[in-house]
């Protein structure tokens, strides 16, 4: 989680460190990095140590410069191919960027880019949703139940989905603003179809996603079927 990776990174001598390590550019020995900071080779380890076990270094055995020594090789550090993106509330601009490629490497003759970017958006949903299914093989899923299953993966993409009732969930934060703001019409479409195609993936009957836009919120919004008039 990229909090925890932003935790890691919170001690400034551990900070340092990493800084260092990246603009290396190189594999690092404890002495060089504890040099770099002004702290004991001790704690320089330590620090170091705590940011492999983060993700963010590696560690392996080699000489520095490449020119190898008899006996064993000193333990050296080298940035891990980890990025560190925090946002709160939490941005998914990748993800939007990811269907935009995917929309336009598999538009169809005579599909406007439009059309592509939102039936790409529904296929997406609908194989997450398959996926999701085949690993947890729910059964028959009422309602309820698939509501639940909705607000999971939603909560994993940043919707920050917000159980209102037994039957409804609403979307509370958009993972695409600011571009949303830019083309709400297309990205909200997206967000709906995407979600759509989820409960198709998911084979479920009983809930729908329906546009039902606010300020400062998701455009979406999950009910049951039977649902009553729109509250909340």
């Amino acid at each position: 989680m990229d909090l925890e990776l932003v935790g890691a990174l919170g001690e400034p001598s551990r900070r340092e460190l990493y800084l260092y390590v990246r603009r290396a550019r190189r594999p690092v020995t404890r002495d060089e990095a504890a040099a770099s900071a002004g702290i004991s080779r001790k704690l320089a380890a330590f620090h170091l140590d705590k940011l492999v076990t983060a993700g963010l270094l590696r560690a392996e055995y080699a000489a520095p410069g490449g020119v190898r020594k008899v006996g064993r090789q000193p333990k050296v550090y080298v940035p891990a191919d980890t990025q560190v993106q925090v946002s709160i509330p939490e941005r998914r601009h990748e993800f939007l960027a990811g269907l935009f490629l995917e929309a336009i490497l598999g538009q169809r003759s005579g599909e406007a880019g439009t059309e592509a970017a939102i039936r790409t958006s529904r296929e997406r949903g609908r194989e997450l949703g398959a996926a999701d299914r085949a690993a947890a093989r729910p059964g028959r899923l009422g309602a309820e139940r698939a509501l639940t299953f909705c607000r999971e993966v939603l909560e994993r993409l940043g919707f920050e989905p917000d159980r209102v009732s037994p039957t409804r969930v609403r979307l509370r934060n958009c993972p695409f603003h600011p571009l949303a703001a830019q083309a709400p019409d297309l990205v909200c479409a997206m967000n709906q179809q995407f979600v759509t195609g989820y409960l198709d993936g998911l084979e479920v009957t009983g809930v729908r996603a329906s546009l039902d836009p606010r300020e400062g919120e998701c455009c979406v919004l999950l009910e049951s079927a039977a649902a009553s008039p729109r509250g909340t």
